[in-house]
């Protein structure tokens, strides 16, 4: 069995990530890495689901055994991705989606080389801005925050593998799916595929 291979997901709010993903993640072989938090849960969330809620100790425990692939401090609190969980999916041929911001995906991008990374644009700032407002849920000021840091998200796509625009859903979502299934297909993850071939007689 090929090991699976990590792919690093990064975009700017209001893009359409979680979109695309809970359509890609339909796909039984794809795992969706769960962030870690020290923050209190939210009503409505669910431990290991929204995210993983460590206390302070635990978390720092594991940073300090090299245990997280990336972590930051946010607000007072820790948030960050756990290396175990990602690692056993990996090794168990699945393949493992990392939906992180762009500071977070070059530090992980930095400790595994061989992930595989995608960056999901707007197809233009005027349409995030009307996506932005659609929501409904933030003040001017807010989106104009969120618009800025776009800007700053998107002059750094060029560090990323793939980069791909979602205008249309369906277009996306065949998009992202080809690139992994084009990672699939690479040599270097066809050990598994020519065996079988070679030597089911």
């Amino acid at each position: 069995m090929n090991k699976g291979t990590l792919f690093i997901v990064s975009g700017p709010s209001g893009c359409g990530k979680g979109t695309i993903l809970a359509e890609v993640l339909k796909n039984d072989n794809i795992y969706y890495s769960i962030s870690a938090t020290t923050r209190d849960p939210r009503p409505g969330e669910t431990d290991g689901v929204n995210y993983h809620f460590l206390t302070k100790e635990k978390f720092e425990e594991l940073i300090d055994g090299n245990g997280m692939l990336e972590y930051a401090s946010y607000c007072g609190n820790y948030y960050g991705t756990p290396r175990k969980p990602v690692e056993d999916m990996l090794a168990q041929g699945k393949h493992v989606i990392l939906e992180i911001e762009v500071q977070g995906a070059l530090k992980v991008m930095e400790k595994c080389p061989e992930a595989v990374s995608v960056f999901i644009l707007p197809p233009s700032m005027k349409e995030l801005r009307r996506r932005l407002n659609k929501r409904g849920t933030e003040t001017e000021d807010v989106i104009e925050r969120r618009l800025e840091q776009a800007g700053n998200e998107i002059r750094q796509a060029d560090k990323y593998d793939y980069v791909m625009i979602n205008g249309d859903l369906d277009d996306a979502v065949r998009d992202l799916m080809s690139i992994i299934k084009a990672q699939e297909l690479k040599k270097e993850n066809s050990e598994y595929l020519i065996n079988e071939v070679l030597y089911n007689a």
